[in-house]
């Protein structure tokens, strides 16, 4: 757990550092750090969804 918390740590602190370099503004910053992190998650559960589907059916090919 100690992991996927520092991994989180850095996420949303690399998010924050661009979001803020490309804008300077740090509202916008702020929330892409927030909002970028949700909807990769969201994203990389349905990455894993189809990537398991796929991992199946090309097992049952070989």
């Amino acid at each position: 757990m100690l992991k996927t918390t520092t991994f989180a740590v850095m996420h949303f602190g690399v998010a924050f550092s661009i979001a803020y370099g490309l804008t300077g503004n740090i509202v916008v910053g702020g929330a892409v750090a927030l909002v970028e992190p949700a909807v990769n998650t969201v994203a990389f559960y349905f990455h894993e969804k189809a990537w398991q589907h796929f991992s199946h059916r090309n097992a049952a090919l070989v």
